[in-house]
C-alpha cells in the first residue's frame, strides 16, 4: 500500500480493575470511518497521544537510527506513552544473544515516558533454525529470557517515567496463564488498551526444525508452548472485552499481521473469529495495532467489501474494527502518532499520523 499520512477514527469509556473478569458486554453504535485531522493541534487540550512503533530495529543501519528515533519521540510534546509491537531484530542473520537483548533494553530505558512492549517472533520463535542463522537457541528458553530482560517487574512499563499496568499474571484466575507477564492492559481517558503475545511465524506454528539444542528438554516444547500461549491469549482477549463493557473503544496491540497473505495464516483463524464476535457484541470502535508485514496501512478486515475478509474462514462481520499496521524492517523509519479524543462529539475519537525520522 502506498505510504501516506493517514487518519483513523474510533471511540471508549470504562470502569476497570476488578480482580477477575465478568462475562457481559454492551453493544451500541458502530464506527463510521473517514476524515483527516492533525494530532499535534490537540496536544494541550486533554487528548491522549501515544507513539506506535514495531519491527524495529532490523539490522545495523536501523539500530544506528534507534537512538535518534527515541530522541525524536522524547522531544514530541504530544506523546505520553509509546507502544512497541515487537520484533526488535530481523528474522534472519540476526543475533538472538543475551547481549543483543540487553542492548535493546538500554535503548528502551531511554524513553522518557512509559514504554509498553509486546514480544515478536524474531526475538524468540525464530532463534533456532540453522537456515535463519540467528544462533541455535531453544525458542522457549529465549522467551523466558525476553521476559527477564523486558518484564522484570510484573505490572510495570519500561521507560524513565514508568507507570503501572495490569498484567495477566496479576489478575487471571487460571494459574497456567500467569506466566504471560507480557500480556497487559490499562485504561486512560475512557479508552482500554491491551497487548497480546501473538506473533508472526504463523503464531509459532512454523516448525522449529531439527535438531533441537541440547538444552531443549529443559524447556517447554513447541506443542506445549503453542497450547499454553494460545489459551492465555484467548482468555486475555475475553477478559479485555469483559472489562470494556462500559468503554467507548478498545485498542489491541500485537506483533503478528494476521492478514499477511504472503505468510501462513491458519493459526490466526480462531483469534480472528474471537475478536470479530466480541467486537460485534461490543458494538463500538475496536482498533487493532499490528506489525510484521512492515508497510503502513489502515483498513477494515472485518468488512465483507475488504479484500482481506476471506483470508480467514468464518470471519464475522464487524465493521467497527479498524486495523493499523506500522512500518518496519527496511521501510521508512518512523513512528505513528496516535491521538485519542474520548470526548469527541462527532465520533472522531482516534487520529493516526505517520511521523518520519528527521
Amino acid at each position: 500500500m502506498k505510504k501516506s499520512t493517514a487518519t483513523a477514527l474510533f471511540g471508549v469509556s470504562l470502569m476497570l480493575w476488578a480482580t477477575s473478569c465478568s462475562s457481559d458486554t454492551t453493544a451500541t453504535t458502530l464506527l463510521t470511518p473517514g476524515a483527516k485531522a492533525s494530532a499535534a493541534k490537540d496536544a494541550n487540550n486533554g487528548h491522549i497521544t501515544i507513539a506506535v512503533i514495531g519491527d524495529f530495529p532490523y539490522g545495523p543501519d536501523k539500530r544506528a537510527e534507534m537512538p535518534h528515533l527515541v530522541d525524536q519521540i522524547n522531544a514530541d510534546p504530544t506523546i505520553e506513552r509509546t507502544i512497541h509491537l515487537g520484533d526488535i531484530k530481523a528474522g534472519s542473520n540476526s543475533d538472538c544473544s543475551n547481549a543483543y537483548l540487553d542492548d535493546i533494553r538500554r535503548q528502551f530505558d531511554r524513553f522518557v515516558n512509559p514504554l509498553v512492549y509486546t514480544p515478536g517472533d524474531n526475538e524468540w520463535t525464530d532463534c533456532h533454525q540453522a537456515s535463519k542463522n540467528n544462533g541455535l537457541y531453544t525458542p522457549t528458553e529465549r522467551l523466558i529470557r525476553v521476559r527477564q530482560v523486558f518484564f522484570p517487574v510484573v505490572g510495570q512499563t519500561l521507560g524513565i517515567n514508568f507507570t503501572d499496568v495490569i498484567s495477566q499474571a496479576q489478575v487471571d484466575p487460571d494459574a497456567s496463564n500467569r506466566q504471560y507477564v507480557e500480556n497487559v492492559m490499562w485504561n486512560k481517558g475512557d479508552v482500554i488498551f491491551a497487548t497480546l503475545n501473538i506473533t508472526g511465524s504463523n503464531d509459532d506454528l512454523v516448525s522449529w526444525g531439527l535438531p533441537l539444542p541440547a538444552d531443549a528438554a529443559n524447556y517447554p516444547s513447541q506443542a506445549q508452548e503453542r497450547a499454553t500461549r494460545t489459551k492465555a491469549d484467548h482468555d486475555w482477549i475475553q477478559c479485555v472485552f469483559d472489562r470494556a463493557k462500559n468503554a467507548k473503544a478498545v485498542v489491541l496491540g500485537l506483533q503478528a499481521d494476521m492478514w499477511d497473505s504472503s505468510s501462513p495464516l491458519s493459526a490466526f483463524d480462531p483469534i480472528v473469529i474471537q475478536i470479530g464476535i466480541l467486537a460485534q457484541q461490543f458494538g463500538r470502535p475496536v482498533l487493532l495495532l499490528e506489525g510484521d508485514s512492515h508497510v503502513f496501512r489502515i483498513d477494515q478486515p472485518y468488512t465483507p467489501a475488504s479484500s482481506l475478509f476471506g483470508l480467514h474462514p468464518n470471519t464475522p462481520v464487524a465493521p467497527n474494527v479498524t486495523r493499523l499496521v506500522v512500518n518496519g524492517s527496511a521501510s521508512r523509519t518512523e513512528y505513528v502518532r496516535l491521538t485519542i479524543n474520548p470526548e469527541a462529539k462527532d465520533g472522531r475519537i482516534f487520529t493516526a499520523v505517520e511521523v518520519p525520522l528527521q
